[in-house]
């Protein structure tokens, strides 16, 4: 009875045994497979490395080139720009030249202009002239409010400006002054000596005539040379509270006009007549913040019509230049006419002439 559990037992540990082999057999394969496993997981991560090590070299190559493009974009935007700013500086000389030429010629022509205002400019004195009116005047029905009108027709004689060494002979025949302009130096004896002459056709000045209408307002006056002491509002108040006085020669007024930059002013009243008086008086006292003394003068509107230019030379009139003072004045002009009247010498009947010996200066008028 006892031995049956004994061998029980061996039994029991001999399938314990058999299991523990199997276990531990179980184990070694598990351990193999785990190693296994570690190697391929090992080998995965360097791999992994490997293919990390590559995308980040793949993305500076890829950074490299996108600045690579960008340098490249930048390098030919900035010779696009660097030819523009080219063709800029070279339009912007081209305009500067452009610009000195054009200032060159508005240079020259208003030089030109000048030069052509002088000479067409009038210098004369106007002597005073009584005038005699003998077309009867027939007053106009109104209240006398019109302007005074006139109309003046100034016509300019023709003329030439004559030196020291010069003549002027006039010819009654227009023949006789074309057959001494062909000769190009006369020789004129004198007493003692001769005198050579050289003929020459005469440049005379242009000369100008016109037609000026000139309307003189009877109600209106410009005063002048009034200080600036108060406000362009207050001052025109001032102007018509000193001009409506009747003791001072002054009217009621209508309208006034004041401009302190010129320091003038426009009175305008509401009757004619007044204005007359003021302006033949020439002067008013205006009261500012003191007493002051003003010019009065005429309001006025001219036209200016029928402009005329006339130029050209006088057919019967030579001059005569390089003429040397070897007599006196007086003698050599006897000496030239005598000379010019012989049809030996090409001359003719003489209308006038002039001499004029070294140092003057004058004009003549045709």
């Amino acid at each position: 009875m006892a031995d049956i559990p004994i061998n029980k037992m061996v039994s029991a540990l001999e399938e314990e045994g058999g299991e523990l082999e199997e276990a531990k057999k179980e184990l070694e394969t598990w351990k193999t497979k785990a190693e296994k496993a570690d190697d391929v997981k090992a080998r995965l991560i360097l791999e992994k490395l490997k293919e990390d090590e590559a995308k980040d070299k793949a993305m500076k190559e890829c950074l490299a080139c996108v600045e690579k493009e960008k340098d490249c974009d930048f390098t030919q935007s900035m010779k696009a720009v660097q030819e523009e700013i080219l063709n800029l500086g070279n339009r912007r000389q081209a305009l500067l030249d452009k610009l000195k030429r054009c200032q060159t010629e508005l240079e020259a022509k208003r030089a030109e202009s000048t030069k052509l205002k002088h000479k067409f400019k009038i210098y004369a004195q106007i002597p005073d002239i009584e005038v005699n009116y003998r077309t009867q005047y027939e007053e106009q029905m109104g209240d006398g409010s019109q302007p005074i009108s006139g109309r003046y027709l100034i016509s300019q004689r023709a003329s030439v400006h004559l030196q020291g060494g010069q003549a002027l002979i006039t010819f009654e025949e227009e023949k006789v002054a074309s057959q001494i302009l062909k000769i190009p130096k006369c020789s004129v004896s004198c007493e003692h000596s001769s005198v050579d002459v050289k003929p020459r056709r005469i440049a005379m000045n242009p000369a100008v005539k016109f037609e000026v209408i000139l309307d003189v307002s009877r109600k209106e006056v410009e005063v002048l040379n009034i200080p600036p002491s108060m406000p362009e509002d207050r001052m025109k108040d001032r102007l018509g509270l000193s001009f409506c006085r009747p003791s001072r020669g002054g009217g009621e007024v209508e309208r006034v006009k004041y401009d302190k930059n010129t320091g003038s002013g426009q009175i305008t009243f509401l009757h004619p007549g007044v204005a007359d008086g003021l302006v033949l008086r020439g002067s008013y006292r205006l009261d500012l913040d003191s007493e002051v003394n003003v010019q009065v003068g005429p309001v006025y509107s001219h036209q200016l019509l029928r402009f005329q230019t006339f130029c050209g030379s006088p057919k019967r009139t030579v001059l005569l230049e390089d003429i040397e003072d070897k007599e006196e004045e007086e003698d050599l002009q006897d000496h030239l006419e005598i000379h010019f009247q012989k049809p030996s010498n090409y001359g003719g009947e003489i209308e006038s002439i002039r001499y004029l010996s070294g140092g003057k200066a004058l004009q003549a008028f045709f």
